[in-house]
């Protein structure tokens, strides 16, 4: 198995008097439009009455509903409230920053795309990711994106992971581009709260069969349990391959990737 100008409208045009010619101005920019007008005022009616914040005691409830019950009595710490357990939801949902830049639905096959001189970061919003590009030989490259996810900022606890130690799953989609025998890989580490120790880890670098049509989705997932004690962050990383053309640069295209942390059944 195996992600981020407006300037003024410059108008009119300067004459030319004798053989002076002005310098050529930059052609103008369009101005942004105009904010709408506001809306009239509605008649005054009475606000429905604001719902209460959940207490401690219900957002626990709630919780514990969704999550079963955690073992051994385990209690939060106290710079943890179950109120903001509640608003943060650290379990069951993505803890990637954009992880689906490109905006690219996986129940279809990749559109097609061809050859591109524009960098990575103008084709979608990317914020989070750390990118930088390897050059292999042959005209062929890496695109690296990596993120690091700070669990315990994220909601998470130590004893949470230390005692309990919940399912890390990590997952990806990637584009069957055909642009070399290995299109992409994963690569990712389980560190402790100094970065560098690494705890567990994760490498693959699947090859496709060529069979199928070209731009079909491959899934790529794996799920870290029974890792030890002292976690604090994931690092993931992925790849994916390039290929230079005449035109530009065709590359692989990858979405959905994700880091979640869910407690066993």
């Amino acid at each position: 198995m195996e992600q981020e100008r407006d300037d003024d409208a410059l108008g009119g045009e300067a004459e030319a008097e004798g053989p002076t010619r002005s310098p050529e101005l930059p052609p103008p920019q369009p101005s942004p439009p105009p904010p709408p007008s506001p809306s009239p005022a509605a008649p005054e009616s009475p606000r429905p009455p604001q719902a209460e914040p959940p207490s401690e005691a219900s957002a626990r409830q709630l919780l514990l509903e969704e999550w079963g019950p955690l073992g051994g009595g385990l209690e939060l710490p106290p710079r943890l409230t179950w109120k903001l357990l509640l608003v943060r939801r650290p379990l069951y949902r993505n803890l990637l920053r954009s992880p689906n830049p490109e905006g690219i639905n996986i129940y279809q096959p990749a559109p097609p795309t061809g050859p591109t001189q524009q960098p990575l970061q103008a084709l979608g919003n990317f914020r989070g990711w750390h990118i930088h590009m390897e050059q292999l030989q042959e005209g062929l490259s890496w695109t690296v994106k990596r993120q690091c996810v700070d669990l315990l900022a994220e909601g998470l606890w130590e004893e949470l992971l230390d005692d309990e130690q919940p399912d890390i799953t990590v997952m990806d989609w990637y584009e069957d581009s055909r642009l070399d025998a290995c299109v992409y890989e994963l690569h990712v580490w389980l560190l402790a709260a100094d970065r560098r120790t690494v705890i567990a880890q994760h490498h693959v670098a699947p090859r496709t069969n060529g069979r199928g049509p070209p731009g079909r989705w491959v899934q790529v997932a794996h799920v870290f349990r029974q890792y030890g004690s002292g976690v604090r962050f994931v690092h993931f990383l992925h790849k994916t391959k390039n290929r230079q053309e005449p035109g530009g640069v065709r590359r692989t295209r990858v979405t959905d990737s994700s880091v979640s942390v869910q407690l066993r059944e």
